[in-house]
């Protein structure tokens, strides 16, 4: 399965010390310069395959290739990235000629009562875009002020250098949200292979449900091909190419298997189950586990 990158492995790969304390009030925030990292061992940079724990933002001069499910964007000089935890991406450089400067920060760095919105309703963060734009000179200048900004204040003693590195951060995102995007080239090769372990990802990392305040979001077959910005239509046919069954059969597949170990390992009545498990009627849930077991809840449970 394509790995999880939390903020304590973003540290171990880029060999940077995390700030001590940083993350218990404020959330997380963080930039770096490019050039300075991974490159410390062994001289590579690229960034592997996964879902990141955290946003960034990328200022990058360089040639770099970005993949996504079934499109790769080709980066000639500098681009902007935008990279959410809900969407896996490669990142992979072409050449050793690698600067800029990128920032990392969690939600609740940006959370609502801090800063008045939900990031992820924001354009620039939504399933289905590809957030990365080629920049001319003059914009590349003016989002480096920005940056060089950031990592300027990020070293100073002012007692609110946080509120003023959240509105900096909010400046480069509503100044992303009005490029345009740059063009993606269909990649055949390798992407049905990558497609389906995305697929799996976003899948199986909606589970185990812990809590009953814990909802599924993704739960048909159109809600992960918009996230994976391809035509459902496509996705079914990977999924039909690598399992022999379709989309729909796959997801209702691991909600049955999550809603049995519910069932038999907790003490949550069955309404709850059915709340996390995504259903918005009782009467949907006792009807959909008995089509796929042949037993009701209620039955299964005893």
């Amino acid at each position: 399965m394509i790995g999880n990158t939390s903020i304590e492995d973003f540290y171990q790969q880029a060999t940077a010390k995390l700030p001590e304390g940083i993350t218990k009030e404020i959330g997380h925030f963080n930039i770096f310069e490019i050039e300075k990292l991974f490159d410390k061992k062994t001289g590579t940079r690229f960034m592997p395959y996964s879902r990141r724990a955290y946003y960034k933002i990328s200022l990058i001069r360089g040639k770099n290739r970005a993949e996504y499910a079934d499109k790769v964007i080709e980066i000639e000089e500098s681009a902007l990235l935008f990279a959410t935890p809900k969407i896996p991406y490669h990142w992979l450089p072409h050449d050793d000629n690698q600067t800029g400067l990128f920032c990392i920060f969690t939600a609740d760095f940006l959370s609502k009562n801090k800063v008045g919105i939900v990031l992820d309703d924001l354009p620039i963060f939504q399933p289905g875009t590809l957030p990365v734009f080629q920049l001319t000179k003059e914009e590349t200048e003016e989002l480096e002020y920005i940056f060089r900004k950031m990592n300027k204040e990020m070293g100073a003693d002012y007692i609110y250098k946080y509120d003023l590195l959240r509105n900096l951060v909010l400046e480069v995102i509503h100044y992303g949200q009005k490029l345009q995007p740059m063009p993606a080239i269909d990649a055949v090769k390798n992407a049905s292979d990558r497609i389906f372990s995305l697929f799996i990802e976003l899948l199986e990392r909606q589970f185990p449900i812990e809590s009953p305040q814990q909802k599924l979001t993704l739960r048909s077959a159109t809600d992960y091909a918009n996230r994976l910005s391809i035509h459902v239509n496509h996705l079914n046919k990977v999924l039909k190419n690598n399992t022999g069954r379709t989309t729909t059969h796959v997801i209702s597949q691991r909600i049955v298997q999550e809603a049995k170990i519910l069932l038999k390992q907790t003490d949550w009545n069955i309404s709850e189950i059915s709340y996390t498990l995504g259903f918005d009627e009782l009467a949907h849930f006792s009807n959909f586990f008995k089509k796929q077991t042949s037993f009701t809840p209620v039955a299964f449970r005893s």
